[in-house]
């Protein structure tokens, strides 16, 4: 098979798969059918039937992957409409997504050590809790493999998408939509903020801001990171 038309297979592969999911899954609306978790399946049954290379598959798909960051910086349109509130409550926000983050990298950090993980599933494990580019660049600069990063992201992201609302409702005393968004954002990042938008609009708007700025965070504070624990 020829570079050229393997590189079309698998584009289209990725995205016939991904639209064909969404589509079902807006008929039939089951936490197996969800697009982030039914895509990545086929494509891996896909991938291994058909006997492609993984270095290859991501070699012809590797532009899909520059398109995250576009559109990550997307979901920050809508806060222009709610920049009064993002203001009114942007100190309450910056302080919890500090707060997040640090929990975030030292949990994962510590458990994966615990379980007696290797330093390279740790340093992949710590970014686990900010949107894939951010995730992408941070594993980089700790030394840690970018695509098992994206790995824990997604499986993050689907975690949060399956369980939010359970974890939310167990919780009584979140009831103001900023908390709501805040949550989904800064535990769950890109697929949390996919929730929170299905909650409202408010949800969402935070939602999305946590969420790039757990991510510009993560970046920022990954020398010192790598300095501390790794």
């Amino acid at each position: 098979m020829s570079d050229a038309l393997l590189a079309t297979l698998s584009f289209a592969a990725t995205v016939g798969l991904y639209y064909a999911n969404k589509h079902l899954y807006a008929c039939r609306r089951h936490p197996l059918l969800m697009p982030l978790l039914a895509t990545p399946v086929l494509l891996l049954l896909l991938v291994l039937g058909a006997g492609i290379p993984y270095r290859d598959y991501i070699a012809d798909t590797r532009w899909l992957i520059w398109l995250l960051g576009p559109a990550t910086i997307a979901f920050a349109l809508p806060m222009h409409d709610h920049r009064a509130m993002l203001r009114r409550h942007g100190l309450s926000i910056a302080v919890g997504v500090l707060v997040a983050s640090a929990t975030s990298i030292v949990t994962s950090v510590w458990l994966a050590r615990w379980l007696g993980l290797s330093p390279l599933l740790q340093k992949g494990l710590a970014v686990r809790s900010v949107t894939t580019p951010f995730a992408i660049e941070a594993a980089r600069s700790l030394g840690g493999p970018p695509d098992l990063a994206a790995l824990f992201v997604l499986m993050t992201g689907l975690t949060g998408m399956l369980v939010g609302e359970t974890v939310l409702a167990l919780l009584p005393m979140v009831r103001s939509r900023l908390a709501q968004g805040a949550i989904f954002g800064g535990a769950a990042h890109g697929g949390g903020t996919a929730k929170a938008q299905q909650l409202g609009q408010v949800q969402g708007v935070v939602a999305a801001l946590v969420m790039m700025l757990a991510g510009a965070a993560n970046v920022l504070a990954a020398p010192l990171i790598r300095t501390l624990f790794f």
